[in-house]
């Protein structure tokens, strides 16, 4: 596969050259911003594929970076951040980041996040992302016109707001959604009650995707933070 434009944006010298020497090494082709202006300047100019964005920048905060990009792109979004509050990485997912490692990071890590992102890039292009009719992950299937999912070709069956969650998660393949974010999208509001609500529907949607609940395969749980529908190869 053909190796994705990457803009990293860290004014921390030896992190940058870390971050550039690998991207380096394994054939990526790349962009580099010391500061958020500069960062949002490559990005409109360049279009990456993918950004490797610091939160603490020395003019602008990282999110306002996001919250720029986010106003005329959808280009991935992948924040390495020293901060590892929950809060911190809400705030940032909830601006419109698609991924968050906390530094200090291991390189096998990041190059896991980059293939993950990767191969969602090239998913969305191939299938027109929600506008594709089915959605295929393994053996989940998504009829989103028939509104029916299966599993191991059995449909599986499904409360409408398990459904809901399952067709968001599989819009967002690869992408942490915020508890925020969801239940804005699945009941209009994030009050804690409906985040409370959230973790027993998706407790249930679970025990029926994942019957092994200690071999999770297609949905990850970000404590304190969202969840995730990973891609099954």
């Amino acid at each position: 596969m053909n190796k994705p434009l990457v803009l990293v944006v860290e004014d921390d010298r030896p992190i940058r050259n870390l971050i550039v020497t690998t991207l380096k090494a394994h054939d990526y082709h790349y962009l580099t911003a010391e500061n958020g202006h500069s960062a949002i300047i490559e990005a409109t100019s360049h279009n990456p594929d993918i950004v490797l964005l610091d939160l603490g920048l020395p003019d602008i905060d990282g999110t306002q970076v996001i919250e720029s990009i986010r106003s005329w792109s959808n280009m991935p979004i992948i924040v390495i951040s020293a901060r590892s509050e929950d809060k911190d990485k809400i705030t940032a997912l909830d601006a419109g980041a698609d991924d968050y490692l906390t530094k200090p990071f291991s390189i096998e890590e990041l190059l896991a996040r980059l293939r993950v992102t990767q191969r969602r890039l090239l998913l969305l292009q191939a299938s027109g992302d929600a506008d594709s009719p089915v959605f295929q992950n393994g053996k989940l299937k998504i009829d989103y016109a028939a509104g029916c999912a299966y599993l191991n070709g059995e449909e599986l069956h499904l409360t409408p707001i398990e459904y809901k969650l399952l067709c968001l998660l599989s819009h967002n393949v690869g992408k942490v959604l915020t508890h925020t974010y969801i239940t804005q999208q699945i009941w209009g509001s994030s009050w804690e009650n409906d985040i409370a609500s959230l973790r027993v529907f998706m407790a249930t949607l679970r025990k029926k995707l994942e019957p092994q609940r200690d071999c999770p395969q297609y949905i990850q749980t970000h404590i304190g933070v969202g969840y995730r529908m990973l891609r099954v190869d």
